[in-house]
């Protein structure tokens, strides 16, 4: 009996020992798959997580929202510095909303067309359209590992891409056969990062191949390696909350547009909307109050002064329109923090962008396809703009007295068109688009392009208000109908309908680039660079101030210790400042005023341009092209000497036929050029010919060539300077006859009206030659018989004349390096 204690005893711990074996024996759970496959990885968590392994420069990605829609923006944080290419830093490369789809071992990253949509609360419906259409799949990865849903792929080659095109950017722009060099390329981190709402991944790639063109070798230290940077953006897409505002041709704005194959027979297919940001006032039956969120923007904080208050002064124009519209603070213009990084989707961004040369600013936005909501205001401003408009002041000021300070009227006046320059283009970020009326309507628009008011006190100019300093009416009316919330209850179609009514009644209109860009366009009111309410008008003002400019100019208008040589900078902008307004000019003959009118809104439809406003803008225009206008004071040409070394010819001197030597009928050459071939564009010949046939008052494209011909190659000729300016502007207007003759887009009834003034030409020239006895004028004259004999005998063969093109002109800059090759 006292035995069994012990052998309960026994029994027990061999049971305990049998279960601790098999405890022991049990292999321990699998460790999870992702995370043994990214050991050792520095990991980022947020929208999407990912893992960085440095041995290897590769991320791998945790995917775990498959068929969940976000924005996909790539852009270019680190760019070329070459306007001409256009890779500048901070551009926009576009968005997509895409999503992962998991197929077997595979996940793809698929695109879908939302381009074509059929907006319906019926599935099969909605699915007909969505298969009738072609999505794009965007990249393929490979299962690397997975868990409980979620799956790890190996990202890298995806983001190490040249999705920004760069290579295909060389090359177009002719600078040379580049591919992506792998090598030399890898993962930048410092600005790879996850956030909640966001997930960034940034990388370094280098392009290698032979450069072809002047404009990458002039910004690369090595022009056959290439490097650049380029960002990924995975961002969640908002919420339902944004209600899209119809777009309205009227209001100023950008639009969005799809087809949407559920609408009924009666409506139409295509849906068009307008690009704004989301806001909302607290309270919307308040006249005034504070949005529920406010628009901020954050100026880079590399901007240095004076340029940063500028640019953060003209950007806070748009609070005066947001006011206007009931809102309290609801834009803000903030120095950028630290720790914010300008490519995250998140922040409003206006960046100071370096270059070698001029170029344009951009305002860009990231849009939700799918609504047309504006997620991020992205802002790029070209730093060289400012320097531009300060030799711009030079040129009109000469403020180089010997002992005395330079006036302060110079940097004053290139502060201001900053201020211009920064509203404009956040007004782009908010959605509005160019209003090139507006500079004919007292300046009713910061969205139009304004050239610097110079005005004549005394025999001199001043430019005391060469820029608006504040938001346009225009401006306040865009911005009530893009961003103004109605009350409860409010008709909102209507509430619309009168802010554009009220617009129509205070004199505003609103007209945009197609309008406004093509040299042989109609409009007598939509120019760029202009001023005035008559284009024509404007310009005989514009050129008394260029010659009262041109006959004082001279050493004051550059430092002293500067080279004589580089007074031609400074005589360009003022050689040529009537180039824009001669534009604006000569849309004024074969004009036509029209609006972008809705039936029922009472606005004028069409219009031809009365008779005798085209007869007046034909004077004016004739008078730019009078060999007096043309010429240069002696004095000054006996101080613009060849370049010194170190300052060889750029493209933003004038061109020449003299090599080394400044070339004063060159610049009469590309001066009368730029004003003729405006007058006898084809289009513009077109519709002389289509409106004197519809109405004899209009003036006819014979009228317009008999007066042009009369004041040139039939005028009385000149003799020593003034007759060798003659004889080019002659020889201009010759070549833009055969020009429009030959032209392509000539109709067949101009170029039979050219042929007979061709023909009636040739007449007179001969005798004209016959009349007169001196040398240079007889060569002329039979040199002009000859070349219309030769272009009746074989027009198809007729080999054209170059002549000598004008700097370039848009957009208002300058080239930074003097030393740089001509291109």
């Amino acid at each position: 009996m006292k035995l069994k204690p012990v052998l309960l005893l026994i029994f027990l711990s061999t049971l305990a020992y049998a279960q601790k074996k098999k405890q022991n024996d049990t292999p321990p759970p699998p460790e999870n798959a992702i995370a043994a496959k990214v050991k050792g990885m520095k990991a980022y968590d947020g929208f999407f997580d990912f893992y960085y392994d440095e041995k290897q420069d590769k991320v791998f990605l945790v995917i775990d929202k498959f068929a969940t829609e976000f924005l996909y923006v790539h852009s270019l944080p680190a760019g070329v510095g070459s306007n001409d290419i256009g890779l500048d830093r901070g551009q926009l490369g576009g968005e997509r909303i895409v999503k992962f789809d998991r197929r077997g071992p595979k996940v793809l990253l698929v695109e879908p067309n939302y381009r074509y949509r059929a907006v319906t609360e019926n599935e099969a419906e909605r699915k007909a359209a969505e298969e009738a259409f072609a999505h794009s799949v965007l990249w393929g990865f490979k299962v690397e590992a997975e868990d409980n849903g979620q799956v790890l792929v190996d990202a890298s080659d995806f983001l190490l891409q040249d999705v920004h095109d760069v290579a295909g950017k060389l090359r177009a722009t002719q600078q040379g056969s580049y591919s992506l060099d792998r090598t030399r390329s890898a993962f930048f981190m410092e600005r790879t990062k996850s956030f909640p709402q966001n997930s960034e991944f940034e990388v370094t790639l280098t392009f290698t191949g032979q450069p072809a063109g002047n404009f990458i070798r002039s910004v690369t230290p090595t022009p056959s390696s290439v490097t650049v940077r380029e960002h990924h953006s995975f961002v969640q897409l908002p919420d339902n909350g944004y209600k899209p505002r119809k777009f309205d041709p009227r209001a100023g704005y950008f639009s969005m547009s799809y087809a949407d194959y559920a609408s009924p027979i009666h409506e139409t297919i295509e849906k068009r909307f307008i690009t704004r940001h989301r806001l909302e006032k607290k309270d919307p039956s308040a006249a005034i109050s504070e949005p529920v969120e406010p628009i901020v923007y954050y100026l880079d904080n590399g901007t240095p002064e004076p340029v940063r208050s500028a640019l953060l002064e003209g950007a806070r124009w748009w609070n005066q329109a947001f006011e206007a519209a009931g809102y309290k603070n609801a834009f803000r213009v903030e120095i950028m923090p630290e720790g914010i990084d300008p490519m995250d989707v998140r922040y409003n961004t206006i960046q100071w962008v370096h270059r070698s040369t001029r170029g344009w600013s951009y305002g860009a936005s990231v849009t939700d396809p799918r609504t047309g909501e504006i997620i991020k205001g992205h802002v790029t401003l070209g730093s060289l703009r400012v320097r531009q408009d300060f030799l711009i002041a030079e040129g009109l000021l000469a403020p180089y007295e010997e002992g005395k300070p330079a006036s302060k009227e110079m940097e004053q006046m290139a502060l201001a068109r900053l201020r211009q320059l920064a509203a404009h283009e956040v007004g782009h970020t908010l959605g509005l688009a160019h209003s090139y009326a507006s500079s004919t309507e007292k300046l009713a628009s910061v969205m139009d392009y304004p050239h610097p008011v110079a005005t004549l006190a005394n025999g001199k100019v001043t430019l005391q208000n060469a820029y608006d300093d504040k938001i346009g009416a225009w401006d306040k009316a865009s911005i009530a109908f893009g961003y103004q919330h109605f009350a409860a209850g409010t008709n909102e179609a209507q509430a619309l309908e009168a802010i554009i009514q009220n617009a129509l009644k205070e004199g505003l209109t609103f007209l945009s680039d197609q309008d406004a860009r093509p040299t042989g366009s109609a409009h007598p009111y939509a120019h760029l660079w202009d001023n005035g309410s008559n284009a024509a008008d404007e310009l005989k003002r514009v050129m008394e101030i260029r010659a009262v400019v041109l006959k004082n100019f001279g050493e004051k208008n550059i430092r002293p210790g500067t080279p004589w040589a580089t007074l031609e900078e400074v005589l360009v902008p003022m050689y040529f400042f009537h180039r824009y307004q001669a534009e604006a000019s000569a849309k004024l003959i074969g004009g036509l005023n029209y609006r972008y009118a809705l039936r029922g809104d009472a606005q004028p439809v069409t219009e031809m341009v009365p008779a005798e406003q085209q007869a007046k803008a034909l004077d004016a225009l004739l008078s730019t092209i009078a060999p007096a206008s043309l010429m240069l004071p002696e004095d000054l040409l006996q101080h613009i000497p060849p370049r010194p070394i170190g300052y060889t010819r750029t493209r933003e001197v004038i061109k020449v036929r003299t090599d080394l030597t400044f070339d004063a009928l060159g610049a009469a050459e590309s001066a009368a050029d730029m004003t003729v071939s405006l007058l006898l564009h084809p289009a513009r010949a077109a519709r002389l010919v289509e409106y004197h046939a519809r109405d004899p008052k209009q003036p006819s494209l014979e009228s317009v060539l008999d007066k042009l011909i009369a004041s040139s190659l039939k005028a009385r000729p000149s003799a020593g300077y003034q007759g060798a300016v003659q004889i080019t502007v002659n020889d201009v207007v010759l070549n833009n006859l055969f020009r429009l003759a030959l032209h392509k887009e000539s109709p067949a009834i101009v170029k039979g009206v050219v042929y007979l003034k061709l023909a009636e030409l040739k007449t007179a020239l001969t005798a004209m030659e016959k009349n007169t006895t001196d040398q240079q004028w007889k060569a002329h004259y039979g040199y002009a018989v000859s070349r219309i004999n030769t272009f009746q005998q074989s027009p198809g063969e007729y080999k054209q004349d170059e002549l000598l093109p004008p700097p370039p002109g848009q957009p208002i800059g300058e080239t930074l390096f003097h030393g740089c090759p001509e291109y």
